[in-house]
């Protein structure tokens, strides 16, 4: 486990902080990758956490949200302290057997979502698998597959 201190800055609405080179080094090492998102794991001020590098306009970010850290978009100029290392473990979310089955009977939504960018179809398998209710799976899953058809908006989108 490496460890560091940084300031929280922000960009837009998102609180971050770099990650010093020569542990971004070592993460990529421990990795073996330098692109993509990467998958970390670690403290923020002794508290556990799970998350993503990503890059963004050329420099990878560490973005720091309220879960990680209480209020965190009002502690911008905060220094705090960070353990990070590479997190191996599968992130991959299972999409829910009922959207699997709805896909396979509809073709047409089902080649929509097969196009679609691996984000967004995440965020949409993310979304059902989130669900807690069988009323609300069923109601999200057709909202999904008119979403996909066109006929529907669905996870803030207007279309696929």
């Amino acid at each position: 486990m490496l460890a560091f201190k940084a300031t929280i800055e922000i960009i837009g609405i998102n609180p971050f902080v770099h990650v010093p080179e020569a542990i971004l080094t070592e993460i990529f090492k421990q990795a073996g990758k330098n692109k993509g998102p990467v998958p970390i794991r670690g403290t923020i001020n002794r508290k556990k956490y799970v998350q993503t590098l990503v890059k963004y306009k050329g420099d990878w970010r560490f973005y720091v949200n309220t879960a990680m850290l209480k209020n965190s978009p009002k502690r911008i100029g905060e220094t705090v302290e960070i353990t990070i290392e590479y997190d191996p473990s599968d992130r991959t979310i299972k999409p829910h057997p009922k959207l699997l089955e709805a896909l396979n009977k509809d073709k047409n939504a089902q080649k929509v979502f097969t196009g679609l960018p691996p984000s967004l179809q995440k965020e949409i398998v993310r979304y059902i698998a989130s669900l807690k209710t069988e009323e609300s799976i069923q109601r999200n899953i057709k909202r999904a597959i008119n979403f996909l058809n066109g006929k529907e908006r669905f996870i803030g989108r207007d279309k696929p």
